[in-house]
């Protein structure tokens, strides 16, 4: 259970106030431990993770103890012992250690206990009951440093009752097992998984929509999502994905060419949605106005590849629909097509340094040229925009002027 010395804490405090917080509740006969995704992430080398801590000690009494030693606090989740105490300006989440009494598959009642066994058993997976001190002893519970390293991934206990406890357990052993995951899936937790699959319609569809982000986000999201798929974890509450083999590619598509990965990119390829559709899943999974927007467009606006190619089509493209829909749609029709190109990278720097000209006429110009009828402006100002177009941006407001009278 103890692994005395274990973890290069460097890896995790970089920020060395954070001792001092350590001194504190130790001096007030507490305990404070690193605990869940801190220490998993750092015994598997990933960096840039957030800090989430434990104490054996109240919430009240952590409060106290901070504002003794004119360390700030803010109200996190008090009903569920969580505070926020603040360190160099950064909110650190410490948690009292606690047990749920009473469960419903969405919320949890809980009270504080003093033993750390109790408070790991509560946790969804083995590779999440791993708790670390400032000196790098690591305390593991159930065996969570040995299915990490063979990539076991698995529930504590009985799979089924820590799913009832809450439901979006089943996608976060999807998710966990896409990040953390070796080999063959593990049976018993995939079948307490399929088995409890209607208790995700109890959730709030944001809830579905964050932790289903953070599968899509993952280098084996394809696969993941094909097993979901295959026994129907999903189909209940969001439409079947239909285009995995094409997600597959994408994503090797960008870490070969170190693209930044896109979610909503993700989510739109493998539904490949019409405009219907795409308004149903983005009123559904309560998309932002401006992710909403971008998914409507990829939806109505279908560009042919090969005007990416053709820098005045290209230029055309980025003028009408910006450079963040060019970018994502190249990179889509790509993937729908499932090609590659060696030149991907500068096809996408250029729509980047592309500086989308400005219309040079107005209304008032065209009056000043002697046009009286207020109801022609519109039409002619209309057609000389796509002349001004056409020509690639090139012309000029004088010589666009001179074109009214045609």
């Amino acid at each position: 259970m103890l692994r005395d010395k274990y973890l290069d804490m460097s890896k995790i405090i970089r920020d060395k106030k954070i001792f001092e917080l350590f001194r504190i509740v130790e001096n007030h006969g507490g305990v404070l431990r690193f605990v869940g995704g801190a220490v998993r992430d750092a015994l598997s080398g990933i960096e840039g993770f957030d800090l989430d801590l434990a104490t054996d000690l109240s919430p009240d009494e952590l409060v106290e103890i901070c504002e003794e030693n004119n360390i700030k606090t803010v109200p996190i989740g008090i009903k569920f012992g969580t505070v926020g105490v603040i360190i160099n300006g950064k909110v650190l989440e410490i948690t009292s250690l606690r047990k749920d009494t009473k469960t419903d598959g969405r919320h949890a009642e809980v009270e504080f206990t003093g033993d750390w066994e109790i408070d790991a058993s509560r946790r969804d997976l083995t590779i999440n009951a791993v708790y670390a001190d400032e000196k790098g002893n690591v305390f593991d519970y159930y065996n969570g440093i040995e299915d990490l390293e063979n990539g076991k991934i698995r529930f504590i206990g009985s799979p089924s009752v820590r799913i009832k406890e809450d439901y979006l357990r089943i996608l976060r052993f999807f998710r966990f097992y896409s990040l953390f995951g070796k080999g063959e899936i593990d049976q018993k937790s995939l079948q307490a998984c399929i088995s409890n699959k209607d208790g995700l319609k109890q959730l709030s569809l944001e809830r579905i929509r964050d932790e289903l982000f953070k599968i899509l986000k993952t280098p084996r999201a394809a696969e993941v999502l094909q097993i979901m798929k295959d026994n129907e974890i999903l189909s209940s509450i969001l439409p079947e994905p239909k285009n995995l083999d094409k997600l597959k590619f994408l994503i090797r598509l960008i870490e070969k060419y170190k693209i930044e990965p896109n979610v909503l990119r993700r989510l739109f390829l493998i539904y490949e949605p019409d405009q219907m559709l795409a308004e149903n899943l983005a009123n559904r999974l309560k998309l932002s106005k401006k992710e909403k927007q971008l998914f409507l467009n990829w939806a109505e606006f279908t560009p042919p590849l090969q005007d990416y190619f053709d820098g005045a089509s290209r230029n055309k493209l980025i003028y009408h629909y910006g450079k963040e829909f060019c970018q994502n749609k190249l990179l889509l029709q790509l993937a729908l097509e499932k090609r590659d190109i060696p030149d991907i990278q500068a096809l996408l720097a250029k729509i980047e340094q592309f500086e989308i000209p400005v219309f040079p006429l107005r209304g008032r110009d065209i009056i000043n040229a002697g046009i009286a009828e207020s109801s022609e402006i519109g039409t002619i100002l209309k057609n000389l925009e796509k002349i001004w177009i056409d020509s690639n941006f090139s012309l000029t407001s004088e010589q666009l002027l001179q074109k009214i009278a045609k």
